[in-house]
């Protein structure tokens, strides 16, 4: 039997319930199906199912096997499909890492409209800052905020962000409107990112870099956050403007020394592995992204 037998063989039994059911639906006899599943266990080298006379559960391993035969199949039906007929439907499942805020924020009304093109499309969404292991923990792509490094990653900008300082209306009338770079460290605090620097670097005008230590009142893990305590007057906030161009916007909050410094732009980038064979949808998918966000997103300030 080939490897891709066996994997039709595995998702039918693990996606039926039972050995009895998958070969029902194979069209074969239960103990065909149960020896397929054995030489591949032996194979392989693990259980990737735990059996009783009255259930089945996926081990670990399974069921990371059982995630990656799906994506190979699907990857191949719509390989085929394509060679058929070019403007085939696509369909399958995607699954994305993002950033917690960004993620929230802005990919939900992008997905939607990628899903009035492609409604045969279904989205796995992590929402976490942490940096996921992409082929470990098998995922399509990854959405990056950053200045990327890992040279095992193929990456492509999807749009740009840049870093706003601002601060309340009542946090100035309190604490005073800086005018000048100086002014920042007299008196003022500031609101902190946790997975941030320990101090600000600020660019000039003529692009000469300033670095900043600032008392901190707040610490969080979360952009959302710290936007809400700026609002309600805690410190000086220094967050991406994607996270905070509403407030920016409505009056919230106001951007200081526009005249004077600028955050380091940084991009926004669709990355994944290139050891991975990137599948139509998923290219799909990111030229879509790169156009829905642009070189000017909505969100500039």
């Amino acid at each position: 039997m080939s490897q891709f037998e066996e994997m039709q063989t595995f998702i039918r039994v693990v996606e039926s319930g039972s050995i009895t059911k998958a070969a029902e639906q194979l069209d074969t006899v239960k103990s065909a199906v149960s020896r397929r599943l054995a030489e591949l266990e032996k194979r392989l080298g693990v259980t990737l199912l735990t059996r009783t006379t009255r259930s089945q559960t996926l081990t670990e391993s399974g069921q990371s096997y059982y995630q990656e035969c799906v994506r190979i199949i699907e990857d191949l039906t719509e390989v085929e499909a394509g060679i058929k007929d070019e403007h085939i439907a696509l369909a399958g499942t995607i699954k994305i890492s993002a950033p917690f805020s960004f993620g929230l924020k802005h990919l939900p009304p992008a997905l939607r409209e990628f899903n009035k093109l492609h409604p045969n499309i279904r989205f796995d969404l992590d929402f976490n800052d942490r940096k996921v292991d992409l082929i470990e923990e098998g995922f399509d792509l990854a959405i990056r905020i950053s200045r990327l490094a890992d040279s095992s990653l193929v990456a492509r900008k999807i749009t740009k962000v840049a870093p706003v300082l601002c601060a309340s209306p009542e946090y100035l009338k309190k604490h005073g409107t800086p005018k000048t770079v100086d002014d920042l460290t007299k008196g003022h605090t500031r609101l902190r990112y946790n997975l941030a620097p320990d101090t600000w670097q600020l660019l000039t005008k003529d692009n000469k870099e300033v670095t900043l230590k600032i008392p901190i009142a707040v610490s969080a893990n979360n952009g959302d956050y710290l936007c809400e305590e700026a609002i309600a007057g805690r410190g000086l906030l220094f967050n991406p403007d994607f996270i905070s161009y509403e407030a920016i916007k409505s009056g919230k909050l106001i951007p200081l020394l526009t005249d004077q410094v600028k955050g380091k732009s940084i991009n926004a980038y669709a990355v994944y592995p290139q050891t991975r064979h990137l599948s139509q949808r998923v290219r799909r998918l990111i030229d879509f992204l790169v156009d829905y966000y642009g070189d000017e997103p909505y969100w500039s300030v």
